[in-house]
């Protein structure tokens, strides 16, 4: 390998150093939304996840890790994602416009014990973003898992926001953040007497 090739590389990994140490700075903002959505899951909520693009495929990543633990002996909590049902997607877009693809799916779907989860690896995503507001609206906990400088958080109960502008590494480090709040979750159902609502924040 030259000195070229070698040089690319371990700028690759330069470029994702820093957001990735970021994660462990966010640890209690991560923590509160962890206890946050075990609540919801505890009062018979649903995950409910969506987001563009890279994301559309992390969105259904994050429902299987909850529907069917890779982890033997967790429980299987109840999710789902938006990006699945590609004639709905097509018919919104194509009545409402794409920005609308989710937000319509969520006020004909979502329970107000629900938790919505909304990635967009740049921030700029008007589908997530709309998709948070109308989740909001119906009385969800919204969780954002953003990048970048955009808005597409804005207003959501926790924003989870990698610190970067690369969205290809914003899109990394939300994987991490998203096995790690799968991860909380069922922490915080192993000591149930955390559960009660208004414990939540």
């Amino acid at each position: 390998m030259d000195v070229t090739a070698r040089a690319a590389v371990r700028e690759a990994f330069d470029r994702r150093a820093e957001p990735g140490r970021a994660v462990a700075g966010d640890a209690d903002a991560i923590a509160r939304a962890c206890h946050a959505m075990a609540v919801r899951f505890h009062a018979g909520g649903r995950l409910i996840v969506f987001g563009n693009a890279g994301a559309c495929t992390d969105a259904q990543h994050v429902a299987v890790e909850f529907v069917h633990p890779v982890v033997v002996g967790k429980r299987a909590l109840p999710a789902f994602a938006l990006t699945g049902d590609v004639a709905a997607l097509t018919a919104i877009a194509e009545a409402d416009g794409f920005a609308e693809v989710y937000a319509a799916q969520l006020r004909t779907l979502a329970r107000p014990d629900d938790i919505a989860l909304g990635l967009s690896a740049d921030g700029r995503c008007a589908s997530v973003r709309r998709g948070l507001a109308a989740a909001a609206e119906l009385g969800l906990l919204t969780v954002a898992l953003t990048g970048g400088d955009g808005d597409a958080g804005q207003g959501a109960d926790h924003v989870l926001r990698a610190r970067t502008g690369d969205p290809l590494v914003a899109g990394e480090v939300h994987v991490t953040v998203y096995h790690v709040l799968w991860e909380l979750v069922h922490v915080f159902f192993e000591h149930p007497g955390t559960l009660r609502r208004e414990t939540a924040k």
